[in-house]
């Protein structure tokens, strides 16, 4: 059986130069899925927080996430046509992106991870986070982190 290798896409050039570069680096007859992650609408749109009552609809929130659902199906689509893999297993997952990645690659016993680093510095990383430093620090397999300068 090919070890499964797990590629991270989130539809920006960045991820895609990444993924590339990161594929130069594994095995030819490995098993690939490119993976992307959406992150679900947040309820209290719809519902409130407390004294405050919802600011969206139902209907207007189901579309967000149809919204959110087409998105993740292009970036899946556009990833594995720009980098030639055609009939490539592709998966949308949801939730939080790096504990999400390392749940899937954890259930599909994942050889390795690809993932890039999209660069963030200072003050926006403390507070956004890293995703790819998540995958790092807690994935249950190898992960390739490629830099916004892979070629």
């Amino acid at each position: 059986m090919a070890s499964l290798i797990v590629l991270c896409a989130d539809g920006s050039e960045l991820s895609t130069a990444a993924l590339r570069a990161g594929l130069a680096l594994v095995r030819p007859d490995a098993e690939l899925v490119v993976v992307t992650v959406v992150d679900p609408a947040d309820p209290s749109l719809m519902t409130g927080t407390g004294f405050a009552g919802g600011t969206v609809s139902p209907e207007t929130f189901t579309e967000i996430e149809r919204d959110k659902e087409d998105e993740g199906r292009r970036i899946l689509a556009e990833t594995a046509t720009t980098l030639d893999l055609g009939g490539v297993r592709t998966e949308m997952l949801r939730g939080h992106a790096g504990t999400v990645l390392c749940d899937f690659a954890a259930s599909e016993s994942a050889a390795a991870i690809v993932i890039g680093n999209r660069g963030r510095g200072g003050l926006k990383r403390a507070v956004l986070g890293s995703v790819s430093d998540h995958v790092v620090r807690n994935a249950p397999c190898p992960v390739i982190v490629t830099g916004q300068h892979a070629r």
